[in-house]
């Protein structure tokens, strides 16, 4: 860290001294103020519940500017790397830092595909959960499980572990998704294929049948490797804090990736774009487009009850660079299938015209997310609703694992170890039931 040349200074109004407090720069971005020592100094915590003022981290991965719409992994803009790299690339750099050239990105995409495959027992193991089970519920357990399988990488503090647990969490994925699937519906499973690209791969263990042969669709294959590539990382949101909190405690990074699953799974974070193909199902079940107007002025009614999910976001205070992206991949998707005059999508289109130009939506700048179309195009690739999160957390495993990764080799890392404003009672006596 940098730190700046000036200094914050803490004063109080009750004439206790005031404290001088350093300030660190960041390569872009706030600076930050230092309060590490505050306690000892002061006696006094922070309050900042959500921790939306508080950096918990240094990390070199993810930056994101909400004002201006701008998000980098590694410094490169998400709109360049979805457009001249795949997602092994974009792997590579977020756990390397650099992408690779073309003999890294062969040898890093061979050593991914070689571990695509999943221990045999996993198959009994997913006969413990119903069949109508979400996804999410199946991922969390599956996920955990792999640290009962692969004890020679569970040793978060060994660097060989941490790489190749890494290695192995990114290739498995895919398959633990599509076996959760697959159970879902009674399929048989279907092994991953080693000629096949990561997301090719993908399709073929979630579609094909061992009845016939399975063609990879190359549009599908590129707008699924989009949707990898746009869920990457997106620096320390709600699951990715999850991930390195309990990875703070030393535990093994199957474990830690799970919590991420976990937290992943709420529809305030990944379970949004799932809400937002709900919400379209809904509205088309009320009329359609031609309802369209009535519900946006019920979501301007405070009292109403009504959400408009797809739009806006925690960071973005502009229009999401990955929705314009997914925008795009979304007509390429309805056109390669003959689903342009999709009703979902036109409903989709008819929500977006409106919220871009209804003075109500424009003032509070919400704008369309990556949410908002990602559904669309799972939906249209034929990945059911329930199984969104799923590979929104497939995509996102890459993120995790850099993001603890660089955690564990900070020298500064302790474990995770929030404080409180405590509002309950004070010191008292117990009394004997009796006098109670």
């Amino acid at each position: 860290m940098k730190l700046a040349d000036n200094k914050a200074t803490l004063s109080f109004s009750n004439g206790s001294p005031s404290v001088d407090l350093p300030v660190y720069q960041g390569n872009v971005g706030p600076d930050v103020v230092d309060i590490r020592k505050l306690y000892a100094q002061t006696g006094m915590f922070t309050y900042d519940p959500g921790f939306l003022s508080t950096a918990s981290c240094q990390s070199a991965i993810t930056y994101i500017d909400g004002d201006k719409g701008e998000l980098l992994y590694r410094g490169y803009p998400i709109e360049q790397l979805a457009t001249n790299c795949d997602f092994m690339e974009t792997c590579h750099l977020l756990l390397y830092g650099e992408l690779p050239n073309p003999t890294q990105k062969t040898d890093f995409t061979k050593l991914v595909t070689n571990h695509t495959m999943v221990n045999e027992q996993m198959q009994f193991f997913l006969r413990g959960f119903r069949r109508d089970a979400h996804p999410m519920a199946i991922m969390t357990g599956l996920v955990g499980a792999l640290s009962a399988f692969y004890h020679d990488s569970t040793d978060i503090t060994n660097p060989a572990h941490r790489e190749i647990s890494a290695i192995r969490l990114i290739a498995k994925m895919p398959t633990l998704v599509a076996m959760a699937y697959k159970y879902t519906i009674g399929q048989p499973y279907m092994y991953p294929k080693n000629n096949l690209s990561y997301a090719g791969n993908f399709l073929h263990m979630m579609f094909a049948t061992p009845c016939e042969e399975y063609v990879v669709s190359p549009v599908l294959e590129r707008a699924l490797d989009r949707i990898f590539t746009l869920h990457a990382d997106h620096e320390q949101n709600a699951s990715t804090s999850t991930v390195r909190l309990c990875g703070s405690s030393g535990t093994n990074p199957f474990a830690a990736i799970a919590a991420g699953v976990a937290c992943l799974w709420g529809p305030a974070h990944g379970g949004a774009n799932e809400a937002c193909l709900n919400m379209l199902t809904d509205i088309q079940k009320m009329g359609g487009v031609a309802k369209v107007g009535e519900f946006m002025e019920k979501v301007k009614d405070k009292n109403s009850g009504v959400k408009l999910m797809g739009f806006g976001h925690r960071v973005y205070k502009n229009y999401d660079p990955r929705a314009k992206l997914m925008q795009e991949t979304c007509k390429e998707v309805l056109a390669e299938l003959g689903l342009e005059n999709d009703p979902l999508f036109k409903l989709a289109m008819a929500l977006e015209k409106i919220a871009l130009e209804d003075d109500y939506f424009v003032s509070r700048k919400l704008y369309p997310n990556v949410d908002f179309y990602s559904g669309i195009v799972q939906r249209a690739i034929g990945i059911p609703t329930p199984l969104f999160t799923a590979v929104f957390a497939l995509a996102r495993t890459s993120g995790w694992i850099a993001q603890l990764n660089e955690m564990i080799g900070d020298p500064e890392y302790k474990i995770g170890r929030p404080r409180q404003l405590f509002t309950g009672s004070e010191k008292r006596d117990v009394k004997p039931i009796a006098a109670r």
